[in-house]
């Protein structure tokens, strides 16, 4: 008995793009009831969303029920080939509007956590700049780590993004943004909370609790961080504040982050003068881009933005 050959999908119509961009949000959400406050949809709307496109490309996407939601491997390949037809969609807007010189389209954007409280706020005036010549431009954001940022510039998901320079990839462009310090912090109740800088013994930082980040580092980082007592890691930098806010660990914190707990008492450097570190951090695109007038508007603002801040404070250029 022959086998039934499997359906095509011979055109991809708007209610295709509406399932698949419904698709994504669920992919990105980790199911139907995180994707609710995301897509605005009720969960039974998008689970027949769900089913019509699995309908409609005659493939299992996922499997949901009380284990939980995961894709097919099915589902993998149709979510890789989504991404790319959604950014390849957003790319020709971009061009079109680029021909008629008009800034309109959207500018995806992903970005390490915690750098919103960086003074001089780079990102932010750049943003407003943007906004101002661009009013109908629809700016996304992203809080990813770094890893996840470059492999979505790289695939044409996100236009840019701002990461910590780590390791360069041939496939991507670099501009320099901020330089980022950080020292080694205690809490309130710590033991050294309340002990003199010169009564430190260095050698003796060792026998105290610490936790260090389970994220990606330079080799000169992680040495520093080598030399402390790991007994907890962290995923972000909000994860390090919390542990050393219960005065039972010590950590690395980017000063502007921890300036807060420091001016409420809660906190202090430890060591400032010798146990620090700079993390210089970038702007990262895709080479070979096709000119995208949103982009290079928001680029340029960036170079703007640089040359003020570069005017009022040495110390950022670097």
């Amino acid at each position: 008995m022959s086998r039934k050959p499997a359906a095509k999908l011979r055109q991809v119509s708007d209610i295709d793009l509406r399932l698949l961009r419904i698709f994504k949000s669920v992919v990105e959400c980790g199911g139907f009831s995180a994707a609710e406050v995301e897509l605005n949809i009720s969960r039974a709307a998008i689970s027949i969303a769900m089913g019509d496109l699995e309908k409609r490309l005659a493939l299992r996407l996922c499997q949901r029920g009380r284990s939980g939601f995961s894709l097919t491997e099915e589902g993998v390949q149709v979510h890789e080939a989504a991404l790319q037809l959604l950014a390849s969609l957003e790319t020709f807007r971009t061009h079109v509007n680029t021909v008629h010189k008009c800034l309109k389209g959207e500018l995806n954007i992903g970005i390490t956590d915690n750098l919103v409280t960086m003074a001089h706020m780079r990102i932010s005036n750049a943003l407003a700049a943007l906004k101002e010549k661009g009013p109908e431009v629809v700016i996304n954001i992203r809080m990813i780590p770094p890893n996840e940022i470059e492999r979505c510039v790289l695939d044409g998901v996100l236009h840019l993004g701002v990461i910590p320079e780590l390791r360069p990839l041939p496939g991507l462009e670099y501009y320099p943004l901020y330089e980022e310090a950080s020292q080694l912090y205690c809490g309130r109740s710590h033991p050294l909370f309340n002990t003199p800088d010169g009564a430190i013994d260095q050698a003796a930082l060792h026998h105290y609790d610490a936790v260090v980040p389970a994220y990606a580092q330079t080799s000169q980082i992680k040495a520093l961080h080598q030399e402390l007592n790991a007994s907890a890691t962290a995923t972000d930098r909000e994860g390090v504040a919390f542990l050393i806010l219960t005065g039972r660990y010590m950590g690395y914190l980017p000063t502007h982050f921890a300036q807060r707990w420091l001016n409420e008492g809660v906190m202090r450097p430890l060591l400032p003068d010798q146990r620090y570190y700079v993390t210089h951090y970038s702007v990262i695109t895709r080479k070979g881009l096709t000119s995208n007038l949103v982009l290079d508007t928001y680029l340029k603002e960036l170079e703007l933005t640089e040359a003020s801040v570069c005017t009022g404070n040495s110390l950022v250029c670097g």
